[in-house]
């Protein structure tokens, strides 16, 4: 009677064993089968939501590892069916160990996946934000091509205003200075004029009345009415009356002697012409002396500003000195 509940009681243990192996090995399947879902669908909501090429390449990848997953773990899962199968009727605390060793198995699967899974979403985290990063790379780009193109055409364009004033200023320069100057022909002279007041020409046109005169047969006064014109602006002594001086002096062709001393206006000092070293430094030193000592109140030699007062110290003993200058002067702008 005791043998028969002890055995009665194996039997029943038996099938509790079986019974507990087969709900775990079914609840572990359909843990399993759940979260394949699970990463199924996270796998779709990553490919969907995406376009970027390595983010569909990295959900490739991640369906890959689940099927392979999956089908390991059916495998497993068929084993160990079997092996409880045919262990049943063996020893049941090996069994059961051997159980213990399958769920630790299962366990370690599942967080290796768990850790397979994370790895694979940084990865997608990784690719989807380098291909932002590109993107906005690219925008960046753009924006500074566009940001240069639009410098380079607004200098362009301040260039171009530039140019545009500049015309305009150099427009309205020579329409004032058209204004400020007289023609060859309204230049006036008199035998009482005040000296000290210019012709009222341009360089250019003083230039071209010099250059007309016949009687300058040596060219000294064509050559060198550029700079007559700049002395005569910086000491204020009238273009015409300083040819006429020069010429009445040294005469049209420029005698030897003022030729040979630089000497145009018959400086003396004891008796002698003063000698200059140049032609330039003659005229800058005629021009200077007549505007100090004859022209300017105060001066060495002034008595006023016509000819007949520049006479007076500067040739008293001659009575056509005045009638001499002023006839060289005439047969400039005749």
């Amino acid at each position: 009677m005791y043998q028969e509940n002890k055995k009665v009681i194996s039997i029943r243990l038996i099938y509790v064993i079986l019974l507990f192996a087969i709900i775990i090995g079914i609840s572990t399947i359909s843990i399993k089968y759940y979260k394949e879902k699970r990463n199924e669908k996270l796998a779709k909501s990553f490919v969907v939501t995406t376009n970027v090429k390595p983010l569909q390449l990295a959900v490739s990848r991640e369906e890959r590892s689940q099927a392979s997953y999956r089908s390991e773990v059916s495998v497993r899962a068929n084993k160990n069916v079997e092996v409880i199968k045919e262990n049943l009727t063996g020893n049941n605390e090996s069994k059961i160990v051997e159980e213990n060793n399958e769920t630790q198995i299962t366990e370690e699967v599942e967080e290796n996946t768990k850790q397979e899974t994370k790895e694979e979403e940084g990865n997608i985290e990784n690719t989807e934000s380098a291909a932002k990063e590109d993107k906005v790379e690219q925008i960046q780009e753009t924006t500074e091509e566009n940001v240069e193109q639009n410098n380079v055409e607004t200098v362009e364009d301040s260039k171009e205003q530039d140019n545009k004033i500049e015309e305009k200023n150099s427009e309205t320069k020579a329409e004032s200075e058209s204004k400020k100057y007289i023609s060859i022909s309204q230049v006036k002279i008199s035998q009482g004029m005040d000296l000290t007041v210019r012709t009222g020409l341009s360089r250019a046109d003083f230039i071209k009345l010099i250059s007309g005169v016949k009687q300058d047969t040596s060219g000294f006064f064509k050559q060198n009415a550029g700079k007559i014109y700049d002395l005569c602006e910086k000491y204020s002594i009238n273009e015409i009356f300083f040819c006429g001086i020069i010429s009445a002096e040294s005469g049209w062709n420029i005698a030897q002697n003022h030729r040979n001393t630089h000497n145009y206006i018959s400086l003396m000092s004891n008796g002698k012409l003063i000698s200059y070293a140049t032609v330039d430094e003659g005229l800058t030193v005629a021009a200077q002396k007549l505007h100090t000592n004859y022209l300017t109140p105060g001066g060495k030699f002034y008595h006023g500003k016509t000819l007949a007062a520049v006479k007076t110290n500067f040739c008293p003993a001659s009575s056509t000195w005045v009638s001499l200058v002023y006839g060289r002067m005439q047969q400039i702008i005749k």
